[in-house]
């Protein structure tokens, strides 16, 4: 079966108080996702992750690229229940090798985002969607914060970038957005409020971005000190981290007030998880500023804060396109209003 919610909503302290049968295994793709649900578990926890061994545990969290290389090791009975966080990457080969050789009573998979942008289908792997909640329930019942959505024309062109997997080719992505720092950096320095996290599409980009905001960290998949990045901005050390495909998924920063989309997409997934690093709520956060950066897309349909309640804006000029901006709960009346009224309306 299959669990919806937002990003933020709390996954992993759901799906470790469903109540225990058995033995339990946790999926996870990446090391932070294996660490968090240790700390909800009130039972052993082993991990099968890099040249850490499972011993027997009541539950077993399991890197998925060590798991698949350590099947042998294991019954295929061992598991009562498996457990699939992030499982919109479940339809992958490696998951399903895994999912082929145990024969758990349960196998409950949790995502945000259930469609995959390469439109490979989860429907191989899970029944239905047993639970589902959207991000319109969430903010409206206060588990997550307001979004204040705004649009900044940064001057990129994809018209000429090529689609695969459902979204943009990365290295064709890169050219594409390459000479945009300095206006991604004055959208900051403009728009953000707070602690802020940019979303760049290459390390190249994300260093450009860093050398323009003073005090800004970049963080890509080579930073070996990411938790101690991640405290100093939550203490306000660091006002803005610039990240590069690393906090997408399975990061917990409340604090963060401000979001900069300057990784273009049209996966709606990956928008959400970028978006969801911004929604939970912190004391000190009344509401998000998200931040799209624009550009030209050609007729490839580009995701945009109206994308998160799905408002389809393929139908209304680019002209018009930018004066959907506002309170986010205000924005499907806005884009009515674009479509139906000429140009000069504001």
């Amino acid at each position: 079966y299959l669990v919806q919610m937002p990003t933020g909503c709390g996954k992993t302290a759901t799906f470790t108080h469903i109540p225990r049968k058995g033995r339990v295994l946790v999926l996870a793709h990446r090391e932070e996702l294996v660490r968090q649900p240790a700390k909800y578990y009130d039972c052993p926890v082993g991990f099968e992750i890099a040249a850490e061994h499972s011993h027997g545990e009541d539950v077993v969290i399991a890197s998925v690229q060590s798991l698949v290389r350590r099947l042998e090791r294991f019954n295929p009975h061992d598991f009562h229940t498996i457990i699939t966080d992030e499982a919109h990457h479940a339809a992958a080969g490696t998951y399903k090798k895994i999912y082929d050789y145990f024969t758990p009573e349960k196998h409950i998979g949790f995502t945000a985002t259930p469609n995959r942008g390469d439109k490979a289908r989860l429907d191989d792997v899970y029944s239905e969607i047993i639970f589902q909640r959207d991000l319109r329930w969430a903010i409206k019942s206060g588990f997550l914060c307001d979004i204040y959505c705004l649009r900044v024309n940064i001057g990129f062109d994809l018209s000429g970038v090529a689609v695969r997997n459902g979204d943009y080719a990365p290295g064709e992505l890169d050219e594409a957005m390459d000479g945009t720092a300095d206006a991604i950096a004055q959208a900051y320095r403009e728009h953000a409020k707070g602690a802020t996290l940019i979303f760049a599409v290459s390390v190249h980009q994300a260093e450009e971005i860093a050398k323009r905001i003073p005090g800004a960290v970049v963080v890509t998949g080579n930073t070996k000190d990411r938790a101690e990045i991640i405290e100093r901005f939550s203490r306000r050390e660091i006002p803005c981290i610039v990240n590069v495909m690393v906090f997408t998924e399975g990061t917990d920063i409340p604090l963060v007030e401000s979001v900069i989309i300057a990784r273009p997409t049209k996966s709606d997934s990956l928008y959400s998880q970028m978006v969801g690093r911004g929604v939970r709520l912190h004391p000190d956060k009344e509401r998000l500023i998200l931040i799209d950066c624009v550009g030209i897309t050609g007729k490839a349909n580009l995701c945009t804060a109206p994308s998160l309640l799905g408002i389809d804006l393929s139908d209304i000029p680019a002209k018009q396109q930018q004066q959907i901006q506002g309170p986010i709960f205000e924005l499907p009346e806005r884009a009515v209003m674009a479509a139906d009224c000429p140009e000069s309306w504001i």
